[in-house]
Formats: C-alpha cells, sequence, structure tokens
C-alpha cells in the first residue's frame, strides 16, 4: 500500500522544525537515569505480575508483544517531546505537523506490515488512529475519520460495486474522504438537515446544494484542507418531493492541483479547545453535480426512471454512525487509562501533609481522600473498556444479521452504542478532571498532559452525537421497550430485565447490586413511562409530554447504561474467562470490579432505595466496603496502571513517566520554555523599560 503524492503536497516548507533544539537549553538533561525509589517500593510491593495484567488487557500475549514490537520500531527515531512544545505553535503550524506526523507515521506502518504480517491491514492502516499510537501524532491526526468512520459507512451503506469503486482506493490511501453529516445549524438531528440532493432526471444525476450558511457542513475531522472527497448526508428530492436523509460520495478536489472543484467552498474552521491538527472543516456546495451512483445504495435506491425504493428498516440510515461511536467509546476508556497512570504515578511520588503530625511527609496517594479520586477511576476505565469490547461484539453481531436481511437487533445496537458512547465520554471528561485535580498545582502545567486529555475528552460528549440527545434516544428506546414489556411481548437482550427486575431482599452481594441496579432502571422506565401517559390525558401531545419528562428519561438511560456496564464487569470477573487469569490477578479486577460496584450504587442510592429496603446498618457496611476497596487496590495501584503498559511517548506527560522523575521533568521542560532562552525578554526593550521609566 502506498500514500500518493497528493497528500506530500499538504506539507508547506517551514523556517523551523517542530523537533529543533532550542537555543540556550542545556545539552545535558538533569533527569536521573535511575528510578524514583518511592515509585519502585510501589512496583516491588505488589501483590500480582504486572505482566500477567498487561496479557490480559491487551488480550493475549501475542497482541501485547505486537504492541511492544511496533511501538519500539516506531519511536526508536523519534524525539521524546512533550504536548507543552506542541501548544506553542501556530494553529498553521500544528496542522502542518500534523500532516508530516501522520504521514511518517504511515510510512513506518506500512513497512512493518510488510516486515510482519503482508498482505494484512492489522498493523496498516488497522494501528494508524490507534490508542498506542497518540505519541507519534501530539498535534492529532487529520485522517482518524478517513480511517475509522468512511470506509466503514461505504463498507455499510454502499453495494458491493460501489465499495469496490469508493471504499478500495480509500482503504489503500489514494484518496481520503471526511464524513460531513454535521451541519452549521443542525448536528444529531438528521432530519433537520438543510442540505439538499435533488435528482435530474435527464442528466441521470444528483444536484447538490448547501442552500444557506446553517446548510453549511461544519466540523467535519480533516475536511478542511486533507480530504478529496467526502460522504455527505443530505435530504433526497425527487420532483421536489422529500424521500428523506440520504447518503452521497461526493468529490472535493482537483486529484493533481488539489483545488476545490467548481461549486465546491471548503475550509479549515479554525483553532479549536482541542484536536489541534485534525483540520475539522466546512464544506458549502452549489449546483455540484454527481452521477446517480455516487449515492450509496445497499439499503435505499434511486432507479435511473426516479423511482425511489425504500430502505427496509428506518434505521439504517445512521448504522454507519454506530460503528464510530463504538470507536469513541473505547477510545475513551483508553484516554482515562492514559489519565489514571499519570496521576497515580505522580501521587506515588509527591509527599506531602503528614497523617500523623510528628512523623514525616507521606506519599499522596496514602490519603484516603487522594485514593478516592484515582482508584475509582482506575475501575471505572477497567469497566468501560470491557463494556466496549463487548459493544463491539454486538455490533459485528448486528452488521452480520443486517447483511442477511434480518433488522431486529437495530434498534439495540443503537440505543446500546448511544449509552456507551456518553457514558465512556462523560466517566472520562469528569474522571480527567478529578485526576487533574489530585495532582494538585502541577497538573495545571501544559507539560502534564491533563490539559490535553481534558480537551480531548471533553470534545466527545458532543461530537457523534451530543450526549444529552444521545441520552433522550436511549430514553425513546426505553420506553418502547418498557411497552413492549408491559404487553408480554419479547425484550431485546439488554432490557429483558424490565419484565423480570424484582429484588426481594438486600445482600450486598455483586450479583445481587447489580440486580438491584436493573430494578431500579426498571422503575425509573415505569415511572417516566407513568407520567408521560398523565401528561398526555392532562392534554399534552406526546411529543409535549416526552420532553417535559425529559430529565427522567435520560436518568433512565443513564441507567440503562450503568448496568450494561456493571453487567459485563461482573460476567467477566466471574465466568468462563477468570479460568485463564491467575489467582493473584483475578483478587486485584476482584477487588476493583468491589469498587466499581459499590462506589456506583452509593452513587445511585437515591434510585436503588426507591425498589429495595436499605438499613441504615446495610449503607454504613457499603460505606465501609467503599473505603475497605481503597485499601485494598492502594499497594496495587502503581502496578495496574502500570499493567495498562503506556509507552512513554504516548503519556507525553511530566508527571507520569515510568522512571517518577517527577520534579526533574518539570524542571527541565520550564528550563526549555521559549521565554528562557534569553535572560531578557525582547518586550522588555520595546515596553517594558519605557513605561518602567515613565514618571505616572
Amino acid at each position: 500500500m502506498r500514500l500518493p503524492r497528493l497528500f506530500f503536497h499538504l506539507v508547506k516548507k517551514q523556517q523551523g522544525t517542530f523537533f529543533r533544539a532550542m537555543s540556550g537549553s542545556s545539552s545535558s538533561s538533569i533527569i536521573p537515569k535511575t528510578v524514583n525509589p518511592d515509585i519502585q517500593r510501589e512496583r516491588d510491593n505488589a501483590s500480582f505480575n504486572v505482566e500477567d495484567f498487561a496479557i490480559w488487557w491487551h488480550g493475549g500475549q501475542d497482541k501485547l508483544k505486537l504492541k511492544r514490537y511496533v511501538e519500539k520500531s516506531v519511536y526508536a527515531d523519534m524525539k521524546e517531546e512533550s504536548m507543552f512544545k506542541t501548544l506553542n505553535l501556530s494553529h498553521e503550524d500544528l496542522y502542518t505537523e500534523a500532516v508530516k506526523d501522520s504521514i511518517r507515521l504511515a510510512k513506518k506502518l506500512q513497512k512493518l506490515q510488510a516486515e510482519l504480517n503482508p498482505g494484512g491491514t492489522d498493523i496498516w492502516p488497522g494501528l494508524f488512529s490507534g490508542t498506542n499510537m497518540w505519541g507519534a501524532q501530539p498535534a492529532g491526526n487529520p485522517f482518524t475519520v478517513h480511517l475509522s468512520v468512511t470506509i466503514e459507512a461505504i463498507r455499510n451503506l454502499g453495494t458491493d460495486e460501489q465499495f469496490e469503486k469508493f471504499g478500495k482506493p480509500a482503504e489503500n490511501f489514494d484518496i481520503a474522504i471526511a464524513y460531513a453529516q454535521t451541519e452549521l445549524g443542525h448536528g444529531t438531528f438528521l432530519r433537520g438537515l438543510e442540505t439538499r440532493a435533488d435528482f435530474d432526471r435527464e442528466t441521470d444525476e444528483f444536484i447538490l446544494n448547501t442552500p444557506t450558511i446553517t446548510a453549511y457542513k461544519f466540523w467535519p475531522g480533516g475536511l478542511g484542507h486533507s480530504s478529496t472527497h467526502c460522504i455527505a448526508m443530505a435530504n433526497l428530492f425527487i420532483d421536489n418531493e422529500p424521500k428523506g436523509v440520504a447518503t452521497f460520495f461526493v468529490p472535493l478536489r482537483d486529484m493533481e492541483t488539489f483545488m476545490p472543484l467548481p461549486g465546491i467552498d471548503i475550509g479549515d474552521i479554525g483553532k479549536k479547545f482541542g484536536f489541534y491538527g485534525v483540520n475539522n472543516g466546512y464544506l458549502g456546495m452549489k449546483n455540484v453535480r454527481i452521477p446517480r451512483t455516487n449515492m450509496l445504495m445497499r439499503h435505499a435506491q434511486v432507479n435511473r426512471d426516479g423511482t425511489f425504493e425504500q430502505s427496509p428498516a428506518a434505521g439504517l440510515s445512521y448504522f454507519s454512525m454506530l460503528s464510530g461511536r463504538c470507536w469513541i467509546a473505547s477510545n475513551h476508556a483508553a484516554m482515562l487509562a492514559v489519565a489514571t497512570t499519570i496521576a497515580t504515578r505522580y501521587s506515588a511520588v509527591r509527599r506531602q501533609s503528614p497523617i500523623n503530625p510528628k512523623e514525616p511527609e507521606v506519599q499522596i496517594m496514602d490519603h484516603v481522600t487522594q485514593q478516592m479520586k484515582l482508584f475509582p477511576e482506575i475501575a471505572t476505565c477497567i469497566a468501560n473498556k470491557l463494556a466496549t469490547q463487548k459493544l463491539g461484539q454486538i455490533y459485528q453481531q448486528t452488521a452480520a444479521e443486517i447483511k442477511r436481511g434480518i433488522f431486529t437487533g437495530l434498534p439495540e445496537i443503537h440505543a446500546l452504542s448511544c449509552a456507551m458512547k456518553v457514558l465512556s465520554t462523560s466517566d472520562s471528561a469528569s474522571g480527567v478532571e478529578r485526576l487533574r485535580l489530585a495532582c494538585g498545582g502541577h497538573g495545571y502545567l501544559a507539560s502534564s498532559n491533563m490539559s490535553n486529555l481534558y480537551t480531548t475528552t471533553t470534545a466527545g460528549c458532543t461530537y457523534e452525537g451530543e450526549n444529552t440527545v444521545l441520552l433522550l434516544q436511549v430514553g425513546r428506546f426505553l420506553m418502547k421497550s418498557g411497552q413492549q414489556a408491559l404487553a408480554g411481548k419479547p425484550l431485546a437482550p439488554t432490557v429483558s430485565y424490565l419484565q423480570t427486575a424484582v429484588v426481594e431482599n438486600w445482600s450486598g452481594s455483586l450479583e445481587n447490586i447489580v440486580q438491584v441496579l436493573q430494578s431500579a432502571t426498571a422503575n425509573k422506565t415505569r415511572l417516566a413511562l407513568e407520567n408521560i401517559a398523565a401528561r398526555m390525558l392532562g392534554g399534552q401531545t406526546q411529543g409535549e409530554a416526552a420532553n417535559n419528562a425529559g430529565i427522567e428519561l435520560t436518568q433512565a438511560a443513564e441507567l440503562y447504561g450503568r448496568c450494561f456496564i456493571a453487567k459485563t464487569f461482573l460476567e467477566e470477573m466471574t465466568g468462563p474467562s477468570s479460568k485463564n487469569r491467575s489467582p493473584a490477578l483475578n483478587k486485584v479486577l476482584r477487588n476493583l470490579l468491589e469498587l466499581y460496584l459499590v462506589n456506583t450504587a452509593l452513587k445511585n442510592m437515591n434510585e436503588i432505595l426507591r425498589v429495595i429496603q436499605i438499613s441504615d446498618a446495610d449503607l454504613r457496611a457499603l460505606q465501609r466496603r467503599l473505603e475497605d476497596s481503597l485499601a485494598a487496590i492502594r499497594k496495587d495501584a502503581v502496578a495496574i496502571c502500570d499493567g495498562f503498559d503506556f509507552h512513554d511517548r504516548n503519556l507525553l506527560s511530566t508527571l507520569g513517566a515510568y522512571d517518577g522523575n517527577v520534579y526533574e521533568r518539570i524542571f527541565e521542560e520550564a528550563k526549555n520554555s521559549p521565554l528562557n532562552q534569553q535572560p531578557v525578554p525582547k518586550v522588555f526593550h520595546t515596553h517594558l523599560k519605557s513605561f518602567m521609566k515613565s514618571k505616572l
């Protein structure tokens, strides 16, 4: 496989280079070659074999070995830089570096693919946008959407012939594609999209238009200057009659000159909160003509005579988005794991505030309040990763069924992917902020990488479906499922407990906690149904009633997602797969499961108490279990994070490096700041000196 010459033209010649040696900086590093003794002691005292954890976390020894080999090969000739230096670049330079980094990484992965598995796709392009390659692209990857979303969309929405025509060149990177759905004025509400595709019977073409400013496509990753084509979602019209949303393969730029094609108005939307080099773009179209056969027609078709064949299931038009949501959920679990690694290692090195006044300052991880900031996030990233793996399996199963003409699983995978996207992104965003605070003032440094992690995780709460809107979609699925349950109809597997979730007694066992959470979800669903019905009897329309019950619907949706995560975590820890792990590793994972379930129960106690009686003694016992689980994890926390096996290059953090030499790394970064390369800044001579000498 190859990268076309086109993408090499994207990189402009720069006066300097991102990896230049800064003038005035010391030629020798002050960072010790040894490991900080506090963090080494944590590793020496762990109760389990870290390698066993890493093998489990990465899905087997072979996968772990491959990951390490690829990382070693990719990072061998790359200087270790931090986000601190990346953030010093201008917006144009950030994008330029992102393209250069991506091309350099692509070449390396292509070489490794040919070396290790010729003809395969597991390394290239399989790892190009993977979590283990983040450190090779600190400014972001403009081609992530191309590889993670658009190719899958063509495969699912296009015919086999269309995939050969459009998808294969995309796989080979002969073209690069953006997924142009979101508009300046519309996002998740697809029916509200203003972009039009009108069928011209005479020429057998579609005419695409964005008739207003709000109809402009806005936000698609890579659209600005990195894509030659796009998949555009538009409302289809035949003889001016609307036929619903359809997807179209649209050329954007000349393949030789890279100039926008006639009728195309395209560019970058500007610097953002994060995702600096991803090149999010805008797209306007004025009378852009494409062949009729550029409409992706696996499910809905427009024939040569203009007749329209409706898709057999309405939800198929958004099925391509679901793979993106599965991918987002998985990535955010990994991002939270990065943040937990940084904060936990820092907490093992930082000493402050003695617990007993006459004794020395302790590692801050010895403070229970610090443990409460760290350890639930470790448990959450593990729980969310397991749940997103299960989600991926259900997605693949549903995709296979759809190809066989079976569409019954579509509503469930839609709801489940929405719920997991919401919980994984919101858990990561709130978790990263909590972990940043756990690092005190040093967490505020750009070189900690916490700011980059925060902006990246918070972005996930709004792209590919704003989280509240997605929860409302899950709520609608629960309402329909609740009505089916009342009618005695069969339910989808992940909501089967709506018919059976009645728990008589509180025992506090892990299995009991999961059952009680399911009962609380069923009850919340019932209450929302009843309240909607009552509002409709009072004269409200169904839409008005659902809007006024929106808070309850989103709460029920969150509980539904949390039940899926809790049940998946429990099954992994107690099911057949536990037999393949060592007793010591199982004990550690059991402690993490205990913490996750007990903490989840305490957070949702207001809903739990509505379905089961729990005494004050039971609540006190639950609080003690929370504290005991923190204590049980304390001795293994650093080793667990080591088991995530993040390369220092992927952490990009002065606080989280494996050697634990935090203070030396922080100080060296400060010394290397551009502001410190001259003893007197230029602004002193141009502004400050005259101001200080002026007589006010």
